[in-house]
């Protein structure tokens, strides 16, 4: 920001901060894999830290630096600064902020997912275009159980189970203990600064979401990495745990993330994805868009679905899109056009179904982008949408509607993100190489892995 804004804002922070007793700021940033790191400093240090930047071993973050090039230091963007509410006491409060990570010579580190999603914006920007954002985080409360005997502590292996007294479902109105959880969650978003739009109780037993306002995608993702500490945070308070793992459970509904997005004129005053003359309302612009997404599903589902895990949630029958089409009314495609208000242009927006809240949100909205600006730059043709419920066709049915299908493990979506140029070039070398290292080592350690359901089905049998 410039000089003049820069100073102004550091002194409303600096004011809010003393009125309310900090003492500790958490400086706070990602590794390539979405988990939030941190530095605590004592306040006094806090306004050098906005002047000068924390320098900060990157060797010792996963996926970030080497040893011969580990000296990095962290940029507090201020307009991120909140009071962490479950930290405040009678001796004083701690806050936090979102930092970019750059290097010694000032340049913004490569494996920042901070830096690459800005990266993705900028160009966006050069090409007259805003990317707004809005994901929906599903999770799930649950209450650790022990056997007889077993201690919280030493317990190697969580055993956890929804509530006993949620037996809700979608949108039902309950009053028990998770929906006055739910409430505290609430508002301890609120104080952070993220508004609110809804919050419910989802399809599954235990399952729940908490939606926040659509907005510019890096104040989105900054919000989607706080939503997460800030409720696993007001979780563990009751004696709960929040998870956001994309299929906790066999048989119920798994967690999505859900992404509803377009592009504004960087004025903000225009809908790019508006035409009313259309009969899904869809602009030449947003059609190209959706095209790119549904070009680069299957080599971007690595960074929307992470996780061995994740492979579990995308399967045909539980919501989850699987399905490489679009629609309005079908909730089965990978993409689904909301029904917007009458007389309500600005509402016109896409929801991409597949990414789960396990992704690292700077990397998923930065791949997003990549390729709905690929489709915009190629002028794809968007195919006819597939209105069917296409999980109670076969495959030959599927294969006559000229749609494809997601990759079906961990393994063979890393394959096609490896071999997808567009999402690479997005990403960059250093962020694609740590991630592919990584993930493929993760599904290495799954595949050797022998599971309760092989000895259940074979030990006894062969």
């Amino acid at each position: 920001m410039p000089g003049t804004d820069k100073a102004a804002m550091t002194q409303r922070v600096l004011e809010q901060a003393e009125a309310a007793n900090v003492r500790f700021v958490s400086l706070q940033f990602t590794d390539i894999m979405g988990v939030v790191k941190n530095v605590h400093i004592p306040f006094h240090r806090f306004s050098g830290a906005i002047d000068h930047g924390l320098w900060f071993d990157g060797s010792s973050i996963e996926g970030f630096a080497r040893i011969h090039e580990s000296d990095m230091y962290l940029d507090p963007d201020l307009e991120t600064f909140g009071i962490i509410p479950w930290e405040r006491g009678d001796d004083g409060a701690t806050a936090k902020v979102i930092c970019d990570v750059y290097t010694p010579d000032g340049e913004q580190f490569a494996g920042d997912p901070r830096g690459v999603l800005r990266r993705q914006l900028q160009r966006a920007e050069e090409q007259g275009l805003r990317y707004m954002t809005g994901p929906e985080l599903e999770f799930f409360m649950l209450r650790r159980t022990l056997a007889d005997g077993e201690d919280q502590a030493t317990s190697a292996t969580p055993n956890v189970e929804p509530l006993p007294h949620d037996q809700a479902g979608y949108f039902d109105l309950t009053t028990d203990e998770a929906a006055n959880v739910r409430k505290e969650m609430v508002e301890a978003l609120e104080e952070l600064g993220i508004v609110v739009e809804a919050s419910h109780h989802e399809v599954a037993i235990g399952q729940h979401e908490i939606d926040f306002r659509y907005d510019d995608a890096m104040r989105t993702a900054d919000n989607a990495v706080t939503f997460r500490t800030t409720l696993k945070a007001i979780a563990q308070q009751h004696g709960l745990y929040a998870t956001f793992m994309p299929k906790p459970f066999h048989g119920i509904n798994g967690n999505g993330m859900h992404t509803h997005q377009s592009l504004w004129s960087c004025d903000g005053k225009t809908n790019l994805f508006y035409d009313a003359n259309d009969e899904y309302q869809l602009s030449a612009t947003a059609r190209s868009f959706m095209a790119g997404l549904l070009a680069h599903a299957r080599g971007m589902i690595a960074i929307l679905a992470p996780l061995v895990n994740s492979y579990k949630r995308l399967v045909p029958g539980y919501e989850a899109p699987v399905y490489i089409s679009w629609a309005r009314i079908n909730r089965s495609a990978l993409i689904r056009i909301p029904q917007a208000s009458r007389g309500q242009p600005e509402a016109t927006r896409l929801e991409l179904r597949c990414p789960d809240p396990s992704c690292n949100p700077y990397l998923a909205f930065a791949a997003m982008l990549a390729a709905g600006l690929d489709g915009i730059t190629r002028k794809l043709e968007l195919g006819r949408p597939v209105e069917e419920n296409l999980y109670h066709f076969d495959d030959t049915m599927i294969r006559k509607q000229g749609v494809g299908m997601l990759p079906g493990s961990l393994e063979e979506a890393l394959d096609e993100f490896a071999a997808d140029e567009v999402i690479q070039t997005a990403l960059g070398a250093h962020v694609c190489e740590w991630f592919l290292e990584a993930k493929r080592a993760e599904w290495n350690d799954y595949r050797i892995r022998v599971t309760p359901w092989e000895l259940e089905h074979y030990l006894m049998t062969y």
